[in-house]
């Protein structure tokens, strides 16, 4: 009997792989050795998801896509933003197939419907064909339609939970750019201390200190994606936060066996 591989989800962050501070612009020395190291890694069922950065947040932000079709204005932001993630995705996909790595964009938009936000409608049938043929599907954060406010924007990071769930990951891991959760915002408080594992329970103590805190968000864009990632945890798969700019750092988390080795953050159930 044929052993069933559960796959791995990997989530590389709008921070690290283009320069957020400049609109359009990819963080080509990243890519290039993330791809190095996802080859390297031999993974044998892996789904990536990457996020927006310089690319897709300041168009969204401008046209107001969140928000929904209210004029016909944000038409041509909705185009810009999907040309841009689109960009984006064709950067990624050409530095892993460099890399040897049989790497296929999948363009978000085209598999999904939204409702106010929130996945009402998805086709994962062409990824799962992909995985099985020993592909490497390549998804984004994306600008989509949505049957309520006419269209929004798909974060990755709820891409990444909805897969995990729908493939019934082994684990998920997640890219940015400082080295995982921490008591407070290491970018602004140098007493800030990494919290090396975590459970689900603590993880809704964090969350609400975070929610209460004067601050928009303390950890450095992290609520978000905590939000999103509950769902995946309370189906029992353990997501592992690392600084995807540091090399080997995602190397490491997508082969170690013992992910408490891994210098990062470790939430289980």
């Amino acid at each position: 009997m044929k052993r069933k591989v559960k796959p791995i989800i990997l989530k590389l962050g709008g921070s690290v792989i283009t320069k957020k501070e400049k609109p359009l612009t990819p963080n080509k020395p990243a890519i290039k050795r993330l791809a190095k190291e996802i080859s390297k890694a031999k993974v044998e069922k892996l789904v990536i998801i990457h996020g927006g950065g310089s690319y897709g947040h300041p168009l969204a932000k401008e046209y107001e896509l969140n928000q929904g079709f209210k004029n016909a204005v944000q038409l041509i932001g909705f185009s810009k933003t999907r040309w841009a993630m689109s960009t984006l995705n064709a950067l990624i996909v050409e530095a892993l197939v460099n890399c040897g790595v049989p790497a296929v964009a999948v363009c978000p938009s085209s598999l999904t419907i939204t409702k106010h936000g929130r996945i009402e409608k998805a086709d994962w049938k062409v990824v799962a064909k992909l995985l099985e043929m020993g592909f490497v599907p390549v998804l984004y954060g994306d600008a989509v339609l949505d049957s309520s406010i006419g269209f929004t924007i798909l974060s990755g990071d709820q891409l990444v939970a909805e897969l995990a769930i729908k493939f019934d990951a082994e684990r998920i891991v997640i890219g940015v750019d400082v080295d995982g959760l921490y008591t407070s915002d290491p970018k602004t408080n140098a007493s800030a201390k990494l919290i090396r594992e975590i459970n689900l329970e603590k993880l809704n103590e964090y969350q609400s200190m975070i929610e209460s805190s004067k601050t928009v968000d303390v950890t450095g864009g992290m609520l978000g994606k905590i939000s999103e990632l509950k769902r995946a945890i309370q189906h029992g798969i353990t997501v592992l936060i690392v600084n995807a700019l540091k090399p080997n750092k995602i190397y490491k988390a997508l082969v170690a066996r013992d992910l408490r080795s891994v210098e990062g953050t470790l939430i289980v159930r």
